[in-house]
């Protein structure tokens, strides 16, 4: 009975919020970003995936559920306001403990040891496997651009193979959508096979994992001034797509306006909100940030409301400019500009979205990296892992991890099923940060806290239970997503209780 006492104890052990900011304080990260470098690294890790590619599957649908048609401004509308709540408590917190981790650290403070390791393990769904969603809507973009320079390029590099841009899973898929045997080992496809299995590999994808990973390796301010150039292309450029296509607007494309009723709208929330992941990444950058706990609020406030009125506006536009069930769902804007016969401009969009479907990455895998780093500190992780370039201050080893993982998954793991997991883990960490804040407000109330959540408690509860709605309408459509869902938090489990669990004990003897 003890043993177990000892062991409740132990999954229940909390670290004050003193020791989490003593220990960043100690921390060999150097102290570099502004608010304005802040909010360049929210804008380039929200503007991407979502308004580039995913808006077409809220919009039109997929096989998983209804699509939202042109209401998918409620969509958005929800998906923001459920982000809203989320980022008010993410800004009291990271005012108040401005360490590297996120979600994860806040847990540590507030729910114990357990808690705080399952976090982070899912903070894994919204940046690793996030990033393998945005690896692959970067490779079809990347094509499409290359397309551009037919007359110019070798053929062999404007059509390469089918095998070498996209994953193993895919190729499958496009076998089967249109009737090939994938063993016949036909021309048209020039799949190689390696002991009599089809090899498929999405080059483009990893190479530009490989080249992102080497750039954060170098400096997280080097990768903000990456980050500023390519924010600065994609906001020019979906800010010209709303200019110049408000000029080719039907209304009666709005008609009907939600052809799949409520159902739509809420599974159009889900999805979309996607589009929304990636301003929590700010709090991530607690540690490298000059001074965090006025500048980490005013950041993931300000990408947020940014985001929220360029998306509205984008979808409005695009929505009215093509029918609803005519969007394209894999590079939405573009098509819109060839369905008005504006092929040159097309090209454009590819390549704005390029510029910020690269920064999604940089700042997914900046991410990654910075949760690593806190989780092995706590030795939940090998302690090694937090080592420290001797050259340019970053976690290179932990570095290298992370870009390995979104390489190796995105050889097999599905575009649209990694999406959905990264907003369960999202949807997730974001309950947990608003349970923390109504915790913190019981356990810390004399601390200092230089931003605070408007009408506590209400406002941390209206978070919890949005996220939990929209969970749960994906939950109740059976998706395939959820279930992986569910064995991803078993796998968390079994490897918190075969080797973190004891890596505490023996940092404590």
């Amino acid at each position: 009975m003890n043993k177990l006492k000892q062991v409740l104890n132990n999954l229940l052990e909390c670290k004050s919020p003193q020791e989490l900011i003593d220990e960043g304080s100690n921390s060999e990260l150097k102290k570099t970003l502004n608010v304005f470098d802040l909010i360049v690294l929210g804008i380039g890790a929200v503007v991407g995936t979502g308004i580039f590619t995913i808006i077409g599957s809220a919009i039109v649908g997929s096989s998983d559920g209804a699509g939202a048609g042109s209401a998918v401004v409620i969509s958005m509308i929800l998906a923001a306001i459920a982000s809203v709540f989320s980022a008010l408590s993410y800004s009291e917190i990271a005012s108040m403990i401005p360490v590297a981790g996120s979600a994860y650290t806040y847990t540590y403070a507030t729910m114990g040891e357990l808690m705080a390791w399952m976090v982070g393990w899912i903070l894994m769904l919204e940046y690793a496997i996030g990033n393998i969603t945005v690896a692959s809507a970067w490779t079809g973009y990347f094509v499409q651009f290359l397309k551009g320079f037919k007359h110019i390029l070798p053929a062999f590099v404007v059509n390469c193979p089918l095998w070498l841009r996209n994953d193993y899973r895919t190729m499958y898929e496009i076998c089967n959508k249109y009737g090939w045997d994938v063993h016949d080992k036909m021309p048209f496809l020039h799949l190689p096979f390696g002991f009599e299995i089809p090899i498929a590999i999405n080059f483009p994808a990893i190479a530009i994992v490989l080249i992102l990973t080497i750039l954060l390796i170098r400096g997280v301010k080097e990768s903000t001034k990456v980050a500023t150039i390519m924010v600065g292309v994609n906001m020019s450029i979906i800010l010209s797509f709303i200019i110049v296509g408000a000029f080719y607007i039907k209304p009666e494309n709005w008609t009907p306006f939600a052809p799949n009723g409520l159902e739509g709208i809420f599974t159009g929330a889900f999805v979309i909100f996607f589009a929304y992941i990636g301003f929590d990444a700010i709090s991530t950058a607690a540690e490298e940030t000059k001074n965090p706990q006025r500048d980490l609020p005013i950041a993931i406030m300000g990408t947020l409301i940014l985001c929220t009125i360029l998306y509205i506006l984008a979808a409005l536009v695009l929505t009215g400019i093509v029918p609803f069930k005519a969007i394209d769902t894999q590079a939405p804007l573009a098509h819109a500009m060839r369905f008005i016969n504006i092929n040159w401009y097309a090209g454009l969009i590819s390549m704005g979205a390029l510029c910020a479907l690269t920064s999604v990455l940089l700042i997914y895998q900046l991410g990654t990296t910075r949760i690593l780093f806190a989780m092995s500190r706590d030795n939940f992780l090998p302690k090694s892992l937090t080592t420290i370039h001797k050259k340019f201050k970053t976690p290179h080893v932990l570095t290298w991890i992370s870009g390995l993982i979104v390489i190796i998954c995105a050889l097999f793991m599905d575009l649209n099923i990694s999406a959905e997991l990264c907003n369960f883990g999202t949807f997730t960490s974001f309950i947990i940060i608003c349970i923390a804040v109504l915790i913190l407000r019981k356990t810390e109330p004399d601390r200092p806290r230089p931003f605070k959540v408007p009408f506590c408690p209400w406002f941390p509860i209206l978070g919890i239970i949005t996220c939990l709605g929209l969970m749960y309408c994906k939950f109740s459509a059976k998706a395939t997503s959820a279930l992986y869902f569910i064995i991803w938090l078993v796998i968390g489990v079994v490897i918190y209780a075969s080797y973190s669990y004891k890596s505490k004990r023996n940092e404590d003897l």
